[in-house]
């Protein structure tokens, strides 16, 4: 017999409906996951192969050195900012929408480039693949947190590290076999063929989630409107910092300070915004406050080892990005190998990633160390004991930071480490090339007063132009072997806090 409600009693709520059980980790969802990653890859490709390429590509399209430097800036400033709200978007207007508009968009901006018939358009179009560009690293952290059963996960977040390790090696080789034998255009469209593919296999494999529109009802219209111009002003004031002689610059001045502010006040919106961007309440959490922190060192030393070798060989030597090619594959294509080995490293319970780290960071020292010996006849061959010093030195630095980061998140919380680690990431990429193009210049111009007031007043009858060609081989010389001590001692400063921050975790296991 039903029970008879009470006058004036509230009528019970409604039973909520069972949640969907979480899909089950197979075949499908593998590809899915292989898609997103394929298309994370052939993004960040994107990224680095214009930054190569951009000589043969001003040549092209008549871009005078300081427009072109306008391109690399937008581009970076979009795809960064896009990494801080994409993970809010893909909650809300699902993964699966989010990630194939990105790829679709991205894929159309590559294709239209070469087309552009202004430099207005061609950077109007490279802001709007900055930004799809920058949507699709977030949606690989996600995936992978979300739908890997424990066992696995950190393998799937061991490709995710290839964004960060494969990836920026490739991109001169890349580089170097598109403007060589099929034209500059391909520098722009090289993000098709694998857009398509990965675009398949995201579609198939990604389960779709249902609209959640009422988020909008709460959206951080304040967050955005003070988030996205502080991020920007931001990039385009480090990216642009050195061209313009950082503070002597009034502009310099606006971007960085104005950002500086912005970032502080929608840090504080988002203290207390009830569905912020950012969840700044985990940073209290010591592991992920330290895989961040690391992440920008770790990120600094990444840059330097790519740009030291190609810068020197290319102002030295003269050498092409062809002739660069086989030093960036020597450790680029070995990560295939290595990221699953030491992720399968880092999965034995018994093994203390944050030891692993160690000694990744150490490895990474000595390949510094090793590289500051150089002399003005160091040649591609030289580099190749450094290069290989790196094969497991890169994986081991970055790998064990994802496991801190991630380990005993809450599911809700995993959107929010996502922001997090992307746009520290983005960031710290930008923030190592407006530092190491300031340290490139100062050093520069030490090292050459020092050897012009060696040299003296030179007797009549010398070859000044030889004299001019080895002096300035030597001034390159010492500042690549400055640059390789300072991130030795970078990678050397993050191992004396591992045993003072960061905790003791373990891999994931089924419950």
């Amino acid at each position: 017999m039903s029970a008879v409600p009470l006058p004036g009693a509230a009528p019970a709520a409604a039973p909520s409906p069972p949640a969907a059980a979480p899909p089950v980790f197979g075949l499908r969802l593998a590809t899915g996951l292989a898609g997103v990653l394929l298309a994370v890859l052939v993004s960040g490709l994107n990224e680095n192969i214009t930054k190569v390429a951009l000589a043969d590509i001003r040549g092209a399209m008549g871009i005078s050195r300081d427009d072109a430097s306008w391109l690399v800036a937008l581009y970076a400033a979009a795809s960064v900012s896009a990494m801080a709200f994409a993970p809010w978007c893909s909650v809300t207007f699902s993964l699966r929408r989010l990630t194939a508009a990105a790829i679709i968009v991205c894929m159309a901006a590559g294709l239209l480039c070469p087309f552009a018939p202004n430099l207005s358009v061609l950077m109007f179009l490279r802001v709007v693949q900055g930004t799809a560009g920058g949507a699709l690293p977030p949606m690989l952290m996600t995936v992978a947190l979300r739908f890997l059963p424990p066992n696995i996960k950190l393998y799937g977040l061991g490709g995710y590290a290839l964004s960060a390790t494969f990836g920026p090696s490739l991109g001169t080789p890349l580089a170097a076999f598109w403007t060589e034998y099929l034209g500059w255009q391909w520098a722009f469209w090289q993000v098709v063929p694998g857009s398509i593919v990965a675009l398949l296999m995201v579609s198939w494999g990604l389960p779709q989630d249902p609209l959640r529109l009422e988020r909008l009802r709460q959206f951080n219209w304040r967050g955005l409107l003070l988030g996205l111009p502080a991020i920007s002003m931001l990039v385009v004031g480090l990216l642009q910092g050195e061209r313009l002689a950082w503070f002597a610059s009034p502009l310099i001045c606006v971007l960085l300070g104005g950002g500086t502010v912005l970032l502080v006040l929608f840090f504080i919106n988002e203290w207390s915004h009830p569905l912020p961007f950012f969840k700044l309440q985990l940073l209290s959490r010591r592991n992920l406050s330290h895989a961040l922190l690391t992440l920008g060192g770790v990120l600094f030393v990444l840059l330097a080892v790519i740009l030291i070798p190609s810068s020197y060989l290319a102002q030295v030597h003269a050498y092409r990005p062809l002739q660069t090619a086989p030093v960036m594959l020597m450790v680029a294509l070995p990560q295939l190998i290595a990221l699953p080995l030491v992720a399968a490293l880092c999965n034995i319970r018994a093994v203390d990633c944050r030891w692993v780290l160690a000694i990744g960071l150490a490895l990474l020292a000595l390949s510094c160390v090793l590289g500051a010996r150089m002399s003005p006849d160091w040649i591609r061959t030289h580099f190749y004991l450094l290069q290989a010093v790196q094969i497991f030195a890169q994986p081991m630095a970055v790998i064990p930071l994802l496991l801190l980061a991630t380990t005993g998140l809450a599911p809700q919380d995993g959107p929010f480490a996502s922001a997090w680690f992307n746009t520290i990431k983005g960031m710290s990429a930008v923030v190592a090339t407006g530092v190491l193009d300031a340290l490139i210049t100062r050093r520069n111009h030490f090292h050459s007063t020092v050897l012009s007031e060696r040299l003296g007043n030179l007797p009549a009858g010398v070859d000044m132009a030889g004299i001019a060609q080895r002096m300035h081989a030597q001034v390159v010389t010492l500042t690549s072997s400055d640059l390789y001590l300072t991130v030795a001692a970078i990678a050397l400063a993050m191992i004396v806090i591992i045993p003072i921050l960061p905790t003791r975790v373990y891999p994931p296991r089924a419950a």
